[in-house]
């Protein structure tokens, strides 16, 4: 088995900041390129980068509260253990768990991605000590388009996600 560093080498190795939503982050792309406001879904208030990337990493003390974009949102896994990405369908009403991470034979996949406008959140998988990943955004994330959940009005909309919206939201 591979040595694992620890999360420390990485936040330090790739200057990663604090993120809002939970964990560290840097951004590592910016397409040089713009989509105009016109292009784009009436869902977006300006215009946007052709695409985005960031390094993300998240330590089993912590996790990604329940937030949602606007655009499309792929994961991909570089280091660590298993990450568990948990979205919600709103249409079908139902909970996906998606584990990110390196072994398939435990149901872990290097690649997942989110929905435009979906409910979403994530935290290590038990027993990982952390998860470094990435995220690549198209059209490009901007802040514009993060909305972060509110704990009680999510679960008003989702009572039958109660317990999983209660762990993975702050306020």
């Amino acid at each position: 088995m591979e040595d694992l560093k620890p999360a420390a080498y990485w936040i330090e190795k790739y200057a990663l900041s604090p993120h809002p939503e939970g964990g560290y982050y840097a951004e590592t792309y910016r397409a040089n390129e713009n989509v105009p406001q016109q292009a784009l879904p009436a869902r977006f208030s300006g215009t946007r980068s052709f695409s985005t990337g960031i390094y993300f990493l998240l330590e089993t003390y912590n996790f990604s509260a329940f937030h949602r974009i606007k655009s499309d949102e792929m994961w991909h896994f570089y280091a660590g253990e298993a990450l568990e990405i948990f979205v919600i369908n709103e249409e079908r009403r139902e909970l996906q768990m998606i584990r990110l991470g390196n072994d398939p034979e435990k149901g872990e996949t290097f690649q997942a991605v989110v929905p435009a406008e979906s409910w979403f959140a994530s935290r290590p998988a038990k027993g990982s000590t952390y998860a470094l990943v990435g995220c690549t955004v198209a059209p490009g994330f901007d802040f514009a388009d993060f909305e972060m959940a509110e704990r009680e009005a999510l679960q008003t909309q989702f009572p039958e996600f109660e317990q999983i919206i209660q762990e993975l939201t702050r306020v």
